[in-house]
C-alpha cells in the first residue's frame, strides 16, 4: 500500500503561513507580507555580468563538479571570507566551498562523528530557525536549545550549556533577533569550548549585513585559541543584492574540524555551480559600493519600521544590529480581544488588516523589512492603530 513512511509531525512553521497567505489572497485581502526573509529582485549586476561571462566560457573548470577545491574559482573560499571579515586570515585557517548553509547543516554534526558515536549538540532554535534541529532529529542525534532572550538580549550564558554538551552550533548575527556577537562574548565561549573539548560552529549568514560597530566574527576571535576545533559559514545569498537563489559561500575554521567537514562533504556533496561564484567573485572584489548599498537600504527600512511600530504602541524584544528583520513581543491584547500566544496575534493580524509576521511562541513576532516599507508605511500604521495594541 503506498503511504507515507515518514511519522507524523508537527505543521512546518512556515509551510503554514505560506498557506494562510494563500487563503487570504483568494479570499482577495490585500496583503503587506512581512513574513518574508526573502529580499526580492537580482543579484547585483556586477554578480550577473561576470556570472554570465562565466556560463558563456570555455574554460574546462568552471563546468565541473567543484567539489571541496572550487578548481573553476581558485582560491574563492579565503576571498570570499577575507572580503568579510574586518582581520587578515593566516596560514591558522583552512577554507571550503559550500553550496549555501542551510544544507551544510547537517554535516557538521556529522562531521563529529554523530554516525558512530554518541553526540549532544547545543542550538540556538528557541526562537530561532529550525533548520538546524531538523537535521538533528532527521539523523537521530540529541540536541537541545540554548536558553536566549530578552533577559539575557538574545546572548545564552555559559551556565546554560548542559553537561556532555560535544558541539554548539551558534547563529549570530541571530535570525529572528538580529543580536549580533561581540569580541568579549566570543572570548569567553571559545574559552569554555576550549577547555571542555567542545566543538564550535557558527552559522555568520547574516554577518555581511551587520550594522553594529560591536559586530564581531567567530573567525575573527578563534584563532587566538590554538586548541578550540570551530568553524563559521559565510553565504553571499543574503550580500549580493535580492539574490536568495545564489547559494554560494565559504566556511572557514581550524584544520581538524574543517578536514572532518571535507570528509563528509566530500563523500556527500558536488560542490556549487561555479559561474555563480564567479559571480559573487567579481561583486566583492569590484563592487563594494553596491553591497554597502544593499546594506543601507535594509538599515533604513530597519528604523522606519521600527519608528512606525513603537508609536503605535508594539514593545521591540531587541534593537536589530543585523539583517532585515525585527523582534516583537506579543500584546496581550489586540481588536479587543485576550492574545492567546503569537501564532493567535499573527493570524488576526493577517486576518484583520493584511499583516503577515513570523510567530514564534509563545512570546515573539517576527516582521522582516523586504518589502518596501516606505511605500507601505501609511498602511502598515493604520493597521497597527485599528488593532489597538495594548501590554497588560
Amino acid at each position: 500500500m503506498r503511504n507515507s513512511w515518514l511519522p507524523k509531525a508537527k505543521p512546518n512553521l512556515f509551510q503554514g503561513i505560506r498557506a494562510k497567505r494563500s487563503q487570504l489572497l483568494d479570499q482577495g485581502i490585500k496583503l503587506i507580507d512581512l513574513s518574508i526573509g526573502e529580499p526580492r529582485g537580482p543579484a547585483l549586476l556586477s554578480a550577473r555580468r561576470a556570472a554570465a561571462d562565466a556560463v558563456m566560457s570555455n574554460k574546462e573548470d568552471i563546468h565541473r563538479y567543484q567539489y571541496n577545491d572550487s578548481p573553476g574559482v581558485p582560491g574563492f573560499s579565503k576571498n570570499f571570507i577575507e572580503s568579510m571579515v574586518k582581520t587578515s586570515l593566516n596560514e591558522e585557517i583552512s577554507f571550503l566551498p559550500i553550496p549555501g548553509i542551510k544544507r551544510m547543516l547537517g554535516l557538521i554534526p556529522l562531521a563529529c562523528g554523530s554516525w558512530d558515536q554518541p553526540l549532544i549538540v547545543a542550538t540556538m532554535t528557541k526562537p530561532g530557525y529550525t533548520f538546524i534541529e531538523n537535521w538533528c532529529t532527521y539523523l537521530g542525534i540529541a540536541n537541545y536549545p540554548l536558553s536566549i532572550d530578552v533577559e539575557n538580549t538574545f546572548r545564552f550564558q555559559l551556565k546554560n550549556i548542559a553537561p556532555g554538551t560535544k558541539l554548539i552550533m551558534t547563529n549570530y548575527p541571530h535570525n529572528p533577533s538580529g543580536r549580533v556577537s561581540d569580541r568579549k562574548y566570543w572570548e569567553a565561549l571559545c574559552e569554555y569550548c576550549s577547555e571542555n573539548n567542545i566543538r564550535l560552529f557558527n552559522d555568520a549568514a547574516y554577518y555581511g549585513l551587520s550594522h553594529s560597530q560591536e559586530s564581531c566574527s567567530l573567525t575573527e576571535v578563534a584563532t587566538d585559541f590554538p586548541e578550540l576545533s570551530w568553524c563559521e559559514a559565510f553565504t553571499a545569498a543574503k550580500l549580493i543584492g535580492n539574490a536568495t537563489g545564489w547559494q554560494i559561500g565559504a566556511i572557514a575554521g581550524s584544520p581538524d574540524f574543517i578536514g572532518d567537514i571535507a570528509v563528509i562533504k566530500g563523500n556527500t556533496d558536488e560542490g556549487f555551480v561555479a559561474p555563480m561564484a564567479a559571480g559573487v567573485n567579481a561583486s566583492v572584489n569590484t563592487d563594494l559600493e553596491g553591497i554597502l548599498d544593499i546594506r543601507e537600504i535594509y538599515r533604513s527600512r530597519l528604523v522606519l519600521l521600527i519608528d512606525i511600530l513603537v508609536d503605535v504602541g508594539m514593545k521591540l524584544a531587541i534593537k536589530p544590529e543585523a539583517g532585515f528583520f525585527t523582534l516583537w513581543m506579543i500584546p496581550q491584547e489586540a481588536f479587543g480581544q485576550k492574545i492567546d500566544g503569537a501564532e493567535h496575534f499573527n493570524l488576526l493580524m493577517m486576518e484583520h488588516s493584511g499583516i503577515i509576521g513570523v510567530h514564534f511562541e509563545p512570546l515573539y513576532i517576527r516582521y522582516a523589512v523586504c518589502e518596501d516599507i516606505i511605500a507601505n508605511s501609511s498602511r502598515i500604521a493604520d493597521a497597527f492603530k485599528k488593532a489597538k495594541v495594548a501590554y497588560i
